[in-house]
């Protein structure tokens, strides 16, 4: 079955990419750690933004995190890519990204760099 925007997962003994331009994505950065331009690539990397919140020890809103699509070292620098293939800024998909890129830019100093 197709989604909204058409991307189709890719199923890999290696792992699963939810599109093929993810898919193409990682196969460039492995091709970029071989090379020496880029180490210690990783895939599917969660950053928590806002811990969980408890009050009497029961959780009462639970931890918001962001899923990195790939973080890899580069010049002495973390990046972090998040691979966007149709951009709908109607869409609450994309609005929840920006505020998770907002997050991320405010409690790690991270910039996501969207590919």
């Amino acid at each position: 079955m197709r989604t909204k925007y058409g991307n189709r997962k890719v199923v890999l003994p290696c792992g699963t990419f939810d599109s093929r331009k993810e898919y193409r994505r990682w196969k460039e950065l492995q091709l970029l750690e071989r090379a020496g331009k880029i180490a210690d690539l990783r895939r599917q990397v969660k950053y928590e933004l806002i811990p969980a919140q408890r009050v009497n020890g029961k959780c009462v809103e639970r931890a918001v995190s962001y899923v990195a699509d790939f973080v890899y070292q580069q010049n002495g620098e973390t990046v972090v890519e998040d691979v966007k293939g149709y951009r709908d800024p109607s869409s609450s998909g994309y609005a929840k990204f920006v505020i998770k890129r907002k997050l991320m830019l405010h409690r790690y100093g991270i910039r996501i760099l969207e590919v």
